[in-house]
């Protein structure tokens, strides 16, 4: 008996050893809401600038390719020596060509199509990072209320640490109950540490996808009992139809188009004008006296179509066509495939949240309140009381988990099942 107590008092006092507060700091920063963390993303994520220079790349290759080709300039020069006559012409001239068939035009249409898929590159970025954004947020959010069931459930542990112990002064506990309660209790310390450091992982892991990565660790405001309503029933067709993924895969088609257009316009031929004037010294009539003076000249021509008529080009516009129309077909299917799976995953989540909380929490708090008044009434064991509590919070923190799933795949399907905002930008 004395070395039970003995082992009994050690126990209390390993309990009794204060456990490390890793948020110290925490509880007295300003709390932040998921509109906070979106607006610094929006104004700091690199992918989002990433993609709107493709957009003025592009613009600027469409400006580049309506340009008309430089004219050229020179001098021109024959008979310098003058023969017989001491003659010779000398001069200058410009050459120019002339693009025919609207091929400038054409070319510029092509960077301009490309320029629109960019665009919606643009918007597809802004919803991957919006649905990253609020994915990491609600994820944190979940951490910080499954620490506050940890947080509730070390409390209550050392309470039952204590109640034990006075319980076992009076006789009205045995050993195999005090030693249950303290198994409990380190148990509780060692979850609680856990989900402070997985609270923070997520904190830290939210602040990277918001382009803040010092941002020091506050507390989140949200409502995570209440994620938003899909309509299941339409949601699937309307991110296939409307997803930015199929979106840019049809502009491709466009821009695809547009360059069989211009490839098959290249074969009509530029017309080169060449002009100029010069002074030409040969003498009239042999009289070195009159010279034939200033005298102008041009030539014109075009190429000849025969053996290049870019065929080769077309062809292979022609193949980049049927390429991006059988990419649309893919990125559809994947689409409805990874909406359909999302769906599925929001509603099992969605019905495991709406079990836990209407049915199985209230029944496990109703189940502890029973065996409390039960003990209370010395009817019943103390280590049942402890199992109905510890049920009880397993199934708050399940209820968490289940309301973070709903979230996740939620906003999934609002943002059209895009996500990875920090993946390299294409």
């Amino acid at each position: 008996m004395r070395l039970a107590l003995i082992f009994l008092l050690a126990a209390l006092s390993a309990f009794s050893q204060a456990v490390p507060d890793l948020l110290k700091d925490f509880a007295g920063r300003p709390a932040l809401g998921v509109e906070d963390f979106q607006r610094l993303a929006l104004a700091a994520n690199p992918t989002l600038k990433e993609a709107e220079a493709l957009v003025k790349a592009s613009a600027a290759r469409a400006r580049q390719a309506g340009l008309y080709p430089n004219p050229i300039i020179g001098y021109q020069g024959e008979q310098i020596r003058g023969g017989l006559f001491d003659g010779g012409e000398q001069g200058g001239f410009v050459q120019q060509t002339f693009p025919l068939g609207g091929k400038l035009a054409l070319r510029r249409n092509v960077y301009q199509q490309q320029r629109r898929a960019d665009e919606i590159g643009v918007a597809e970025q802004r919803y991957r990072i919006a649905g990253d954004v609020e994915q990491s947020f609600y994820a944190a959010l979940a951490a910080q209320q499954a620490l506050d069931v940890r947080k509730r459930l070390l409390s209550l542990a050392g309470e039952a640490v204590d109640t034990a112990h006075k319980l076992a002064n009076v006789g009205q506990a045995d050993a195999p109950d005090v030693l249950q309660a303290e198994v409990e209790a380190e148990q509780a310390q060692i979850d609680y540490i856990t989900a402070e450091r997985t609270f923070l992982a997520n904190f830290y892991s939210l602040a990277a996808v918001a382009a803040n990565p010092d941002l020091p660790v506050s507390p989140l405001k949200g409502d995570l009992a209440h994620p938003p309503a899909i309509d299941v029933d339409r949601v699937v067709d309307q991110i296939v139809r409307e997803s930015p993924l199929v979106k840019r895969a049809e502009q491709e088609i466009v821009r695809a188009q547009a360059d069989l257009k211009s490839a098959s316009r290249e074969s009509v031929p530029d017309l080169e004008i060449h002009a100029g004037l010069q002074q030409n010294f040969e003498p009239i009539n042999l009289n070195p006296r009159i010279a034939v003076g200033l005298q102008g000249f041009v030539t014109a021509g075009i190429d000849l179509p025969i053996f290049n008529r870019n065929q080769g080009n077309i062809a292979a516009a022609q193949a980049e066509r049927e390429r991006a129309q059988a990419e649309l077909a893919r990125v559809r299917l994947l689409v409805r495939q990874q909406a359909e799976l999302t769906l599925q995953s929001y509603l099992a989540a969605h019905a495991e949240a709406e079990r836990y909380k209407t049915h199985l929490i209230p029944r496990a708090d109703r189940a502890y309140q029973l065996y409390l008044a039960k003990y209370e009434q010395m009817a019943s064991a103390y280590p049942q009381v402890l199992i109905t509590q510890r049920t009880s919070f397993q199934l708050q923190l399940a209820y968490v988990n289940a309301l973070e799933a709903e979230w996740t795949n939620a906003i999934l399907l609002r943002n059209y099942s895009l996500g990875s905002s920090l993946a390299a930008v294409k």
